[in-house]
């Protein structure tokens, strides 16, 4: 195996969570993890995408995207060990995944908001900021993928990361991964604002937009039901 493939997060996972687990609801009880012992990445490239992110991003939605960093390296730590990749890049993939879905990128393109976002965040990370080019491919296929839910096939680490961490804060989904004292401790630091009916809006909005997006696939009704139904999260909004 390649150096950029085990250092961006390139290894093949399967893209169904049950066979991660082995049909089981964890690999471990998960235990109480704090913020504080998580140590962020502070390259001059993360310090950067930071500060675009802070910029370009409605604050729940960065606020979203933090969480997503924290409960996936959460998940990655207690979990999933094993997974490789730089704590940089799934950093990145966190920032920059919501990215097509702010106002301005959501009506500014017919494309859904995944692709979009992952154009934008490829053209960012490699033309801007002359990131290696197999670590800014890596994050643009976790935006690409990052709502590519199902049961076939394969997907990166970083992706299936990002996909069971963004699924956890948006929906609740996996909760048997986290602890409920960690999510008491990243809301606290990145609150949620009333994510659930924001993103559930978003989805409507661009569903509304664009009837043929991606995010369709996850049912028109079903997925923002789900989000704005959020039972896990809801004593957090």
């Amino acid at each position: 195996m390649s150096d950029a493939v085990k250092t961006y997060g390139w290894e093949a996972k399967p893209r169904d969570p049950s066979e991660l687990l082995d049909g089981n609801k964890n690999v471990k009880e998960p235990e109480p993890q704090a913020v504080a012992s998580i140590e962020l990445p502070d390259s001059i490239l993360a310090k950067s995408v930071m500060n675009y992110a802070q910029t370009e991003l409605s604050t729940p939605t960065f606020n979203h995207s933090m969480r997503v960093f924290y409960y996936g390296k959460a998940i990655h730590s207690q979990q999933f060990p094993e997974w490789q990749f730089t704590d940089e890049t799934y950093l990145l993939a966190c920032l920059l995944h919501d990215l097509g879905t702010t106002d301005k990128n959501i009506s500014g393109t017919m494309m859904s908001f995944e692709y979009y976002g992952g154009i934008l965040a490829l053209n960012l990370l490699s033309k801007e900021l002359h990131a290696p080019i197999e670590q800014a491919e890596s994050v643009a296929e976790a935006v690409f993928r990052h709502q590519d839910i199902g049961k076939t096939g394969t997907i990166t680490t970083i992706g299936q990361l990002l996909q069971l961490a963004t699924i956890f804060d948006n929906m609740g989904g996996h909760k048997d991964l986290i602890h409920e004292d960690t999510i008491k401790d990243v809301t606290k630091r990145w609150p949620r604002n009333n994510w659930s009916s924001c993103f559930a809006a978003t989805i409507r909005k661009e569903n509304g937009l664009k009837p043929w997006a991606h995010t369709t696939t996850l049912g028109e009704e079903d997925f923002p039901n789900g989000v704005q139904g959020n039972k896990l999260m809801q004593p957090y909004e």
